[in-house]
């Protein structure tokens, strides 16, 4: 049987080929909010139909891949370095970032340790490293290890542990290498620890020795898409979230 053309334009259009694809999103996040932005990602799937790809690494790593032209619809820093950088190459328009969320800095061991620690003794850091080294973020470029140098340097004890130290591309491998018991010692974000079980935290850096931690999120194009999960990622549903994971919303408003 032969089909007119006004029957073949109908099936056609009928045609499951013929289906536009879901709108999709491509976002950029540090390795320490893995675990919440992929949980968020979903929810937002769910409730609008739209397609969320998370790329997570050290915000090193994702600035450096962005100024090289990678794909991407937001990013989320670990801090405001890496975001400053962005804006100065002109990847970023300054008017399009805003601080999103806080966290902590936390020393933490294997699970079973000794669960108190002076963090400007010298001697307990010797003994509790023994030949061991300490994980940590890579000091000049990860911002856990950033922050982390910052705080050791302001509690004179830098110049001791930096001749110990196992660096890492992120803040992730630094928590690993300590739950896999092939480092004593790591400084990762509070959040972090959190999530695992094979570590317990020793202490918490106290926060007048580091800069905020604070996370900048920015928005790469204009799309309704990219806006409208900026504004979830504020909404109070979020900040719940983000709360449960162990993230200070406290200065962020809910939109």
């Amino acid at each position: 049987m032969k089909l007119t053309h006004s029957l073949l334009c109908a099936v056609i259009a009928l045609s499951p080929l013929s289906v536009s694809a879901k709108e999709k999103l491509r976002v950029y996040a540090a390795s320490s909010l893995t675990n919440v932005v992929n949980e968020l990602a979903s929810q937002f799937e769910s409730q609008h139909g739209i397609d969320v790809t998370t790329v997570f690494a050290g915000s090193s790593s994702l600035a450096r891949q962005l100024t090289n032209g990678a794909p991407a619809d937001l990013f989320i820093s670990a801090n405001e370095k890496w975001m400053t950088y962005l804006v100065e190459s002109n990847v970023v328009a300054g008017d399009a970032v805003t601080n999103l969320v806080e966290n902590k800095l936390v020393l933490v061991a294997p699970t079973g340790s000794a669960e108190s620690f002076e963090l400007t003794d010298s001697s307990q850091w010797q003994r509790a490293l023994g030949k061991g080294r300490l994980a940590i973020g890579m000091p000049n470029a990860v911002p856990a290890g950033i922050y982390a140098k910052q705080s050791l340097e302001h509690m004179g004890v830098w110049s001791l542990l930096n001749k110990q130290l196992a660096p890492t591309n992120n803040v992730r491998i630094a928590l690993t290498l300590v739950e896999r018991q092939e480092a004593p010692l790591a400084v990762v974000y509070q959040t972090d620890a959190m999530l695992s079980d094979k570590v317990v935290t020793l202490a918490v850096f106290p926060e007048q020795t580091h800069d905020p931690i604070v996370y900048p999120l920015a928005t790469l194009n204009e799309k309704e898409a990219t806006l409208e999960f900026a504004r979830y990622l504020r909404s109070e549903s979020a900040i719940k979230v983000f709360g449960k994971y162990g993230f200070d919303s406290g200065n962020v408003r809910a939109d």
